[in-house]
């Protein structure tokens, strides 16, 4: 039964509308065992190790989302005697209320504190979405990938009950590239359309750029109105959601126009996870390792035994990935809101990822991509100033590789691009570049301006064409 309660909760939380196709059904004995699933992902749920023992188990009949009916073009004897029923049936009579409970992660800045709820199925419960709306005006924010998989369902929800909530959206187009002033413009250019006032709420839906860009927007918008990130991509749910830092490109860096603004809380469902690609999921998980090489040793351990776990997107794996690295944050954020030393820790592996992505030009590596050279060319630094032993930065290396990412810059990237670039970092003070670096044992870290910049040298010739 509780097998049938796991697959019952993910047919319920699928986000799209699709058709049915057919899928052989035999007799059932025993009506609680039919659950219904979209025909269209039927292959991508099969491909879960955890679903393939679910659907071996039990029967499945597929099931018109649109109006809960079975085609009609089916074989009435090919219903055999089970009781068919739509998504939100399953997931009303056969799922517990406890299995969409969420892990709530709390961020601690005074009255400006916010929790971030972690977990499958969140976008199902209406409730846990609307205590965070202020007013009754709502704008939501997303991208061409995700509107057409989750902007209806987070629409109803946030009417749902209430047919006074007034609900616009904005569907900007999707990547890096387009995270800049222009395409701001778009959500203010809405926002004022549709007479938007100070008891607003924007509602960020999509991965880092989308939430970078609304936050900013909700922070300049009036001077200040509230918003909530609801972070679809990896990369998101365990870094750009949580925090308040917002911001768009500049040509010449990234995220150098922003401000600090937190928002009323962080909604993750972890099940958004599933149609993300794999080369996304990937960019997520350098950020996640990030966290373990410079202040958390034990979850290093932890992904070094189960990072396969986490490619192959066991849910257990992911979850508990996505809730430490939250934890890791919220600690952080918590004692240093406006990077003024500890914050800054957290960017081990941007001075060189940044320059990388403005260097080979916004899109071109995804910033997961560009932060795993960074961190490697950092761990190279490190040793090189005698901070950390040869096994720890082979550790590092080692980890990166297996999670599908790249361990040095492309090719196009110079020693002089690097270095023009990394002149611009926010890091840089009074001229001086300061940099996050490992020093000592596994999960130890320093922010600092006070090194030998023949270190630097030596790592960018080792790693650049001259």
């Amino acid at each position: 039964m509780a097998a049938v309660r796991a697959l019952a909760g993910l047919c319920g939380r699928l986000n799209q509308s699709w058709h049915s196709a057919l899928l052989p059904v035999q007799s059932l004995s025993n009506e609680s065992s039919v659950s219904s699933v979209p025909a269209q992902r039927y292959n991508k749920l099969m491909s879960s190790r955890l679903l393939q023992s679910v659907f071996a188990r039990n029967k499945v009949v597929v099931m018109d989302r649109k109006n809960g009916k079975r085609s009609s073009s089916v074989n009435s004897k090919a219903w055999g005697t089970g009781i068919v029923m739509n998504a939100s049936q399953v997931l009303e009579e056969a799922l517990p209320c406890s299995l969409q409970e969420a892990t709530t992660v709390d961020v601690q800045l005074g009255d400006r504190s916010y929790p971030i709820y972690i977990g499958s199925g969140l976008l199902n419960n209406p409730d846990l979405l609307q205590k965070h709306v202020k007013g009754k005006q709502v704008l939501v924010v997303t991208n061409t990938t995700i509107a057409p998989l989750l902007l209806e369902k987070v629409v109803a929800m946030l009417k749902h009950g209430d047919n006074n909530i007034h609900v616009e959206s904005v569907i900007l187009p999707d990547g890096e590239e387009y995270k800049n002033m222009e395409t701001l413009m778009k959500v203010f250019d809405k926002a004022i359309e549709t007479r938007m006032d100070r008891k607003c709420t924007f509602v960020a839906l999509g991965g880092g750029v989308i939430g970078d860009m609304c936050g900013f927007a909700a922070a300049s918008f009036l001077r200040g109105v509230n918003f909530i990130q609801i972070p679809t991509t990896l990369m998101a749910q365990v870094d750009s959601s949580v925090g308040g830092k917002t911001a768009v490109n500049h040509r010449l860096g990234k995220n150098l126009i922003g401000a600090f603004y937190q928002p009323q809380c962080v909604l993750i469902d972890t099940d958004t996870l599933l149609s993300l690609p794999n080369r996304e999921l990937a960019s997520g998980i350098a950020e996640v390792i990030k966290y373990g090489l410079i202040r958390d040793a034990a979850f290093f351990q932890w992904l070094e035994s189960h990072i396969e776990s986490l490619l192959a997107r066991d849910p257990n794996a992911l979850a508990y990935a996505i809730k430490r690295s939250c934890e890791n944050k919220a600690e952080v954020v918590s004692l240093d809101e406006k990077e003024g030393g500890l914050r800054a820790t957290l960017n081990f592996g941007h001075t060189f990822g940044h320059a990388i992505e403005a260097g080979i030009g916004y899109g071109g590596w995804l910033h997961g991509e560009a932060v795993a050279a960074g961190m490697v060319m950092a761990a190279d630094m490190s040793y090189r100033l005698g901070w950390i032993d040869d096994a720890l930065k082979y550790r590092a290396v080692k980890l990166l590789e297996r999670s599908n990412l790249p361990t040095a810059p492309p090719e196009t990237m110079d020693i002089d691009k690097f270095k023009t670039l990394v002149a611009v970092d926010k890091k840089v003070a009074d001229g001086h570049l300061r940099m996050i670096l490992l020093k000592g044992p596994l999960g130890n870290c320093i922010f600092t301006g006070d090194y030998d910049s023949s270190a630097l040298d030596q790592t960018l010739n080792a790693f650049c064409q001259s």
